[in-house]
C-alpha cells in the first residue's frame, strides 16, 4: 500500500492519503506528538538514574512498622507518617554543615529532647533564631546511636517529634490571576 503524504501551505495541514482514505493533521500538533531521537524507554531510563536512595536509610528501616512516606522537599527527604511529618533526612555535599536528621517538633519541646540528645542544635541554614526544626547533626561521633533514640521515640509516638503541615488555602496554591491593564 502505497501512501502520499504533502505540506499544505494554505491550511497549514501535512496531509497524508493513501488506498484506505486521507489523514489531516496540523503542523504544530504534528510535531507536539513527536520526540525527535527519543526512544519509548528513555524516560524510564532517565526516571530511575534520577531517582536517589535515601541517606540514612537505617532511620528509614528502623521506621518501617509505621509504614512511613517520603517526599522529596528542598534537595532532602522528608519523612511522613499518616499525616504528620516527623523528619527530613539530608545530606548535601556542598553544605555539609546541616547535614543529618531533622527533628520536626516545636519551640516548647526543645529543652525535653535536648537532655536526650545533648548534641541537638538549631538547624544553621534558617538563621539564628531557634526554630521549629532541630538537628542531629551527621558530623557527630554519636549521630547513629542518636538517630536511633529518635526513631525510638517517633515509634513510641512521643508528641515532642512530628506536626502536622499547616494547610495552604486554595488561593496560596493557585497564582493569582493578573490584572488586566485596560488600554485606552
Amino acid at each position: 500500500m502505497a501512501a502520499a503524504g504533502y505540506f499544505a501551505p494554505r491550511s497549514g495541514c501535512i496531509v497524508v492519503s493513501w488506498a484506505g482514505g486521507v489523514f489531516q493533521r496540523s503542523l504544530a500538533m504534528w510535531n507536539a506528538g513527536r520526540k525527535p531521537n527519543r526512544h519509548p524507554f528513555d524516560d524510564a531510563i532517565l526516571a530511575a538514574k534520577r531517582a536517589k536512595p535515601a541517606p540514612y536509610e537505617f532511620v528509614l528501616d528502623a521506621l518501617a512498622p509505621l509504614s512511613p512516606v517520603t517526599r522529596p522537599m528542598f534537595g532532602c527527604v522528608a519523612v511522613y507518617v499518616e499525616d504528620k511529618i516527623l523528619l527530613i533526612l539530608r545530606e548535601k555535599r556542598k553544605s555539609p554543615a546541616d547535614n543529618g536528621v531533622w527533628l520536626a517538633t516545636t519551640v516548647a519541646h526543645h529543652e525535653s529532647l535536648r537532655q536526650e540528645f545533648p548534641q541537638m542544635r538549631s538547624i544553621r541554614v534558617f538563621g539564628k533564631e531557634p526554630t521549629q526544626w532541630q538537628l542531629l547533626p551527621a558530623d557527630d561521633s554519636d549521630f547513629e546511636a542518636a538517630a536511633m533514640r529518635a526513631c525510638k521515640l517517633v515509634l513510641a509516638r512521643d508528641p515532642r517529634i512530628g506536626k502536622i503541615p499547616k494547610r495552604r488555602s486554595i488561593r496560596a496554591r493557585i497564582a493569582p490571576p493578573r490584572r488586566r491593564q485596560d488600554r485606552g
